[in-house]
């Protein structure tokens, strides 16, 4: 896989990149996954167990973080860097993610993942220091937008696969051949993703590596709580639900948060209540305490897949070592 377009771009061996999720993916695993020939990244909040309102603080914990992951691996990472909303205050806005980008440079990161936002905001600082840059979009038009802005890769990220996400409802493998029509540069699929079979079927559309987060869910280094990552090993095929949150979705775990949110919402309730709710049922709630009825836990429909709890390594090899029978096994249904 060295003449691959991503591992050549990003320095790896192999093309999987493991998706940022938030609260759960600290160094830990971002290093086990380097470790193992595929890109670790640390999420916006990774490495810690409270929350806070200090911009400061939350720039010092992610500075942790890095060096954390630079004592554990000599190889290539990412950061994930939600672009946040100007004037917002709070873990949305838009002063956490400049700060954020701010420790980032000062750390040398090699690889920064952008993603809620424009393309516009921080392709070209990172670039002038060097760091690659890889930005998330939802749909063909944003890929385009992307491009034309100098990033390095875009992340295509389809309706079927867990955290936020547009509201648009286009599926990874229905986008991937539209972006591929469209862009030139390295595309990496995202959603639903979970084995060799899924890596594969990636590959073929016109994706140059895939966006794994679920599968990694269900390993030992990620930070999730254990009742998580149980209840993602018993998920069942429809497991999980898509959450309207005005701007964006999220898909979750189906729980008694998901089913009160989205029958107020079917309801008519206003946004006060609504944000209420949401306020009460947190991913810090979900996530981190463990509460996996009355938290938000984010989850992508590929959870049916997963069975079992295994190491970050073990992941990466698995879908490595897979393709070969998926190939083979896919040329003997072709026609002679």
């Amino acid at each position: 896989m060295q003449r691959n377009r991503i591992c050549e771009l990003l320095g790896i061996r192999y093309p999987i990149v493991q998706a940022p999720m938030n609260w759960i993916t600290g160094a830990d695993l971002a290093a086990a996954v380097s470790n193992a020939g595929g890109l670790g990244t640390l999420g916006p909040n990774a490495g810690a167990r409270t929350v806070t309102p200090d911009i400061a603080e939350t720039g010092e914990r992610l500075r942790a973080q890095i060096r954390k992951v630079k004592s554990l691996t000599d190889r290539p990472f990412a950061v994930n860097f939600p672009i946040g909303i100007e004037g917002v205050e709070g873990e949305g806005g838009k002063s956490f993610s400049q700060r954020c980008v701010e420790v980032a440079l000062e750390e040398g990161i090699p690889v920064a993942i952008t993603s809620v936002g424009p393309p516009t905001i921080y392709t070209k600082l990172f670039q002038d220091a060097g760091v690659k840059v890889l930005h998330a979009v939802s749909t063909p038009g944003q890929a385009g937008k992307a491009r034309d802005k100098g990033v390095d890769a875009v992340i295509c990220e389809g309706y079927e696969g867990g955290g936020h996400k547009a509201l648009t409802e286009l599926t990874t493998f229905a986008m991937i051949p539209m972006v591929a029509d469209l862009v030139d540069i390295p595309i990496i699929a995202a959603g639903g993703i979970a084995d060799a079979r899924g890596m594969v079927a990636a590959l073929a559309l016109g994706a140059d590596a895939v966006y794994v987060g679920t599968r990694f869910m269900a390993t030992r280094e990620c930070d999730v709580h254990p009742s998580v990552k149980q209840a993602v090993v018993e998920a069942g095929d429809a497991c999980t639900v898509s959450v309207n949150k005005w701007m964006v979705a999220g898909r979750d775990l189906r729980n008694a948060f998901t089913q009160e949110f989205c029958q107020m919402r079917e309801a008519g309730a206003g946004a006060e209540q609504l944000l209420e709710i949401l306020n009460q049922h947190t991913m810090h709630r979900g996530l981190i305490e463990g509460d996996t009825a009355g938290g938000e836990v984010p989850c992508g429909q590929n959870a049916g897949l997963i069975d079992s709890v295994l190491t970050a390594a073990d992941v990466v090899k698995i879908m490595v070592s897979g393709i070969p029978g998926v190939l083979d096994g896919l040329e003997s249904k072709l026609p002679d």
